[in-house]
């Protein structure tokens, strides 16, 4: 998806998700956020936002602290701050679109460009929105170029090199023979783990495990946002439960 549409989805995601759960309980547990409350999620979502549309606005080269979505206790005994989240979601957007997808700005590892925050902010509103789902015990469903897209990044930022710095366990996945294919309807990925860095494509592949699925499915699954069990699963399923256990991101 191009900058523009990222930018866009960021509010389109938080429109879907204030109606998707009008009426929730706030005090519900959220199942994927241990420890989280409905509203704590919903401080998260709505503070990180704000936190980006800050970074983007002052044009940081350095990481801003991030309180707001920190510390998300609150008074839970309301309703859904339906407003306030769409209020962030805007300014955040049009905040984009006054910058460009160029414009300098603080981000992780070499991603110091605008368009970075608009897209890990569109796709973290999407994650976020199927997690305030499952609190408040509605389905969740995204477009398919929503959820392929969302997969893409996620697969950037996973085979990253420096992840084997911050968390060495992670290397633990590096191995002959292990290789991984997530395949739905409209598109597929394959994972190769065998070399010295993880690397990925799009694309049909054989695999030592293949796991067939929705594209809905397929990101629940790799964001650990839904079990294994009810997909189809061919080959090494212990490698895939291997593979799951060291990518926990988002």
């Amino acid at each position: 998806m191009d900058f523009d549409r990222l930018r866009a989805e960021i509010v389109t995601q938080t429109e879907l998700l204030t109606a998707g759960i009008a009426g929730a309980d706030l005090r519900a547990p959220v199942p994927s956020c241990p420890g989280w409350t409905l509203g704590m999620l919903l401080r998260h979502i709505g503070g990180g936002h704000r936190w980006a549309e800050e970074i983007v606005r002052t044009r940081s080269l350095e990481y801003l602290p991030d309180d707001q979505l920190r510390e998300l206790h609150g008074d839970d005994a309301g309703e859904v701050p339906t407003q306030w989240l769409l209020a962030g979601a805007h300014r955040l957007s049009e905040t984009l679109r006054d910058a460009g997808p160029d414009a300098p700005t603080w981000g992780p590892f070499d991603f110091n460009r605008s368009e970075f925050l608009a897209r890990r902010f569109a796709h973290e509103t999407v994650v976020h929105r199927a997690d305030a789902c499952l609190a408040a015990g509605v389905e969740f469903t995204v477009a398919e170029d929503v959820a392929a897209a969302s997969l893409d990044e996620w697969m950037e930022l996973d085979v990253l090199p420096q992840h084997f710095e911050i968390d060495p366990r992670k290397r633990e996945l590096l191995g002959p023979g292990r290789t991984i294919a997530l395949q739905a309807p409209e598109a597929s990925w394959f994972v190769d783990l065998t070399g010295d860095v993880i690397r990925w494509r799009r694309g049909p592949a054989d695999a030592a495990v293949t796991v067939r699925g929705s594209l809905t499915d397929l990101l629940l699954l790799v964001y650990r946002r839904r079990p294994v069990e009810g997909l189809a699963v061919t080959g090494d399923a212990s490698l895939l439960a291997f593979w799951l256990d060291h990518v926990a991101f988002g």
